[in-house]
């Protein structure tokens, strides 16, 4: 027994669910600025677990001692596609979710797609949506041309 060995705390090993948590607190702080509406979002996905406080202090704890390329070499190998395409669209969405997508927000989420081997393409359709969801522009201007009779909106392909 090391002489500090009292002092270690016994951290669970990251799962998906910490993964999650932690995905979006990456990109939450990847502009330097925390938006209540980031903050909304992530307490809406916390919501959803019962461990919710657990969740949220071992990711706290993981940000504050790993980069996110670190991040994604211990996440990958634990999450399906499933999981990381819902946690790319959740980052979409918290990226998008107060109107401005921040250069390093954008870096971040592109390091997430590579490193997921995502491309643009596939998730083009995912981000539209999601992008139409955060623009409330079609309501504060009537003469946005998108408010256009003639104008229909659809994914692209």
């Amino acid at each position: 027994m090391g002489l500090f060995d009292a002092f270690k705390s016994s951290t669970p090993a990251m799962n998906s669910q910490h993964a999650y948590v932690s995905a979006l607190i990456y990109m939450i702080a990847a502009d330097g600025v925390i938006e209540d509406e980031e903050i909304v979002q992530l307490r809406g996905v916390l919501a959803q677990f019962p461990n919710a406080q657990d969740l949220l202090d071992w990711s706290i704890k993981y940000f504050k001692k790993n980069g996110p390329d670190q991040f994604l070499n211990q996440a990958s190998p634990l999450l399906s596609d499933a999981q990381r395409m819902t946690i790319l669209i959740n980052l979409a969405d918290s990226l998008t979710s107060d109107g401005d997508a921040d250069p390093n927000e954008q870096a971040l989420f592109q390091k997430f797609l590579s490193a997921w081997n995502i491309s643009e393409e596939r998730f083009r359709p995912f981000f539209e949506v999601i992008a139409m969801k955060n623009d409330r522009t079609v309501f504060l201007n009537q003469n946005d041309r998108r408010n256009d009779p003639s104008h229909r909106v659809s994914l692209s392909k």
